[in-house]
C-alpha cells in the first residue's frame, strides 16, 4: 500500500519537474484573466495542480474545503476544479451550491476514486467533467480547462457578433429619416417584433420592404435564428416549388441530388417571401397547405418536416384588387395578411430626401477613398421637386452618380442625372385620380415651404379650409 503511494505522488512529482519550464497553451495571454477555483482538502496536491494553471497564465486561487470556495464566489470564477471528498461537505453539495450561485461556472469534479455511477449523477446534476486523481491528471485539466476557454471565447465572440448585427439592423440604422411617415412605420416595426404574427409588407419598388424585414427579423426573438429572403419573381417558373420546398433526388428530371427547400433552410427563423403576388395559383395552394398544416414534404419524397417558420411577405401590387380578380387566393391572402405595413414613396417622404441624399453621398464618398462633398441648396431644391419612380433605389444611384461626375467637393444641380420634364411624364404615368394628384401637388408644396399652409394655400390659390381639411382626413401629413 506504501509503495503505491508513493509511486503516486512520484510520478506526479517527476511530470511536475520535467515540465516546469513548459507553456502548453497556444495563447499564454489571451487567458490572463482567466479564473480557476481550486477546491483540494490535500494541500500538497493542491499547490501541484495550482502550479501547472498558474504556469498556463490562469488566475488561481486555492480553497482546502467546501464553505471557504463557497463564501468566495461573488469573485465569479470562470471554472472550478472540486474534489469530491472534502472534510466539511461533500462534492455533490458543493455542486448545488455553485449552481444556485454561478450556473454559468464551469465545475470539473476531480477524485482519487472511479465511480461510473457518481460520475454519471454529477454530470447530470451541471459538471463539466469528472476525472480521476492519477499522475497524468495535471495533463487532463490542463487540456478540460484549455477548452472550456477556447469554447468560452468562441461563445463571446458569437454574442459580439449577434449585437453587432442588432446594433446594425436597428430600426433607426437600417431606415433612414425622420419624417412622420417613417416614425409610423417604426411603430409598427415594433409591434411587429413582439410577437411571431405573419407581416405583410407594401410599397413600391424602391422603397426597402427587404430593409423593413430584416429589421423585424434581426430585432425578434428569432434574430439569432436564420432569415431566408426569396424573390418568388426571379425563379424561374418550373422551379418555384422545388425552391421553396426541396426536392428529393430522383423527384424529376434533372433531380440528381436531394436539394433542401427554402421553408427547411429557414426552419426556426422567418422566411421573407418577396414579390409574392407573382405565385402561381397553383403553388399558392401548397404554399396554404404548408401554412396551415405547418409541415412540409419535398417533392418526389413521403417524409413530413414539421416547421416553425415566421412568414413575411412584400409586394409592390395591390392583393386585395388581384383577390377579386381572381388571381390571387382570397384563404391565403387572409393567412398572409398578418399585420400589415405599407412604405410610402420617397415622394411623399418630404425632408428625408435631403436626409438620404447626405447619407448616400457620405457612404459612397468614404468606401471609395474620396473627399468628403457638400449638397447646396439649389442641388437640394432640385432633389425635392423630383417624383423618383425608383424611390430610394434611385436616388441612391443619383447621389452615387453625382460623386463621381463632380470636380469639386461640391454636388451641383449639373450633376445631377435627372429632369424635371422626365419627372412630370413619370408622374402622369402612374395614372392616379385627379383627386390624389391634387393631394400630392398639395403635400409637395407643404414639404417645400416647411409646413406653411398660409403661404401654399397663396401659392396654390386655394383656401386654407381646404388644406386643413385634408389634414383632418389625414389625406395630407405635417413632417
Amino acid at each position: 500500500m506504501f509503495q503505491k503511494i508513493f509511486l503516486f505522488w512520484y510520478g506526479i512529482y517527476k511530470t511536475w519537474t520535467n515540465n516546469i519550464k513548459s507553456k502548453k497553451m497556444s495563447d499564454p495571454k489571451s487567458n490572463i484573466r482567466y479564473k480557476v477555483f481550486i477546491v483540494e482538502d490535500n494541500k500538497l496536491y493542491a499547490q501541484v495542480l495550482k502550479k501547472q494553471l498558474v504556469d498556463n497564465n490562469y488566475q488561481v486561487k486555492v480553497f482546502y474545503n467546501g464553505k471557504d470556495c463557497i463564501a468566495q464566489l461573488d469573485d465569479q470564477p470562470d471554472v472550478i476544479t472540486l474534489d469530491y471528498t472534502l472534510p466539511d461537505m461533500t462534492g455533490q453539495e458543493v455542486l448545488k451550491e455553485i449552481q444556485k450561485k454561478l450556473p454559468n461556472t464551469h465545475v470539473i469534479i476531480i477524485s482519487a476514486q472511479e465511480s461510473i455511477s457518481t460520475a454519471i449523477e454529477l454530470m447530470k446534476n451541471g459538471a463539466y467533467d469528472y476525472i480521476m486523481k492519477a499522475p497524468d491528471t495535471r495533463e487532463k485539466l490542463t487540456n478540460i480547462i484549455k477548452n472550456i476557454y477556447q469554447s468560452d471565447q468562441l461563445k463571446e465572440e458569437n454574442t459580439r457578433l449577434k449585437d453587432a448585427i442588432k446594433e446594425r439592423y436597428h430600426f433607426r440604422k437600417l431606415i433612414k429619416g425622420n419624417s412622420r411617415e417613417i416614425d409610423h412605420i417604426f411603430n409598427l416595426m415594433e409591434k411587429a417584433i413582439q410577437t411571431n404574427i405573419s407581416v405583410s409588407i407594401y410599397g413600391e419598388t424602391g422603397t426597402g420592404k427587404e430593409l423593413v424585414a430584416k429589421g423585424i427579423h434581426y430585432n425578434s426573438p428569432r434574430s439569432n435564428k436564420p432569415f431566408v429572403a426569396v424573390n418568388v419573381s426571379a425563379i424561374p417558373e418550373g422551379l418555384v416549388e422545388s425552391e421553396l420546398f426541396g426536392h428529393e433526388k430522383g423527384a424529376f428530371t434533372g433531380a440528381d441530388f436531394r436539394k433542401t427547400g427554402k421553408f427547411e433552410l429557414a426552419n426556426t427563423g422567418t422566411l421573407f417571401l418577396d414579390e409574392i403576388a407573382d405565385l402561381d395559383l397553383n403553388i399558392q395552394a401548397k404554399l396554404l397547405r404548408i401554412i396551415q398544416e405547418r409541415e412540409v414534404t419535398r417533392l418526389g419524397g413521403t417524409e413530413e418536416i414539421p416547421l416553425d417558420v415566421r412568414i413575411l411577405t412584400a409586394t409592390h401590387k395591390n392583393l386585395s384588387t388581384l383577390v377579386s380578380e381572381g388571381k390571387f387566393r382570397q384563404d391565403l391572402y387572409y393567412r398572409l395578411l398578418g399585420l400589415p405595413i405599407e412604405l410610402p414613396p420617397l415622394r411623399q417622404r418630404g425632408n428625408d430626401v435631403i436626409l438620404l441624399a447626405k447619407h448616400f453621398v457620405n457612404e459612397f464618398c468614404k468606401e471609395n477613398n474620396m473627399a468628403a462633398k457638400s449638397i447646396p441648396d439649389e442641388t437640394k431644391q432640385l432633389l425635392l421637386k423630383y417624383n423618383y419612380p425608383g424611390n430610394i433605389r434611385e436616388l441612391k444611384a443619383i447621389m452615387e452618380l453625382a460623386c463621381v461626375m463632380t470636380n469639386s467637393d461640391t454636388i451641383k444641380p449639373a450633376h445631377l442625372n435627372m429632369s424635371v420634364e422626365e419627372n412630370v411624364q413619370n408622374l402622369l404615368s402612374n395614372e392616379k385620380t385627379l383627386e390624389e394628384y391634387n393631394h400630392e401637388i398639395v403635400q409637395y408644396f407643404l414639404n417645400k415651404y416647411n409646413q406653411n399652409v398660409r403661404l401654399v394655400a397663396s401659392k396654390l390659390g386655394i383656401g386654407k379650409s381646404t388644406i386643413y381639411r385634408m389634414l383632418q382626413k389625414k389625406e395630407l401629413a405635417l413632417n
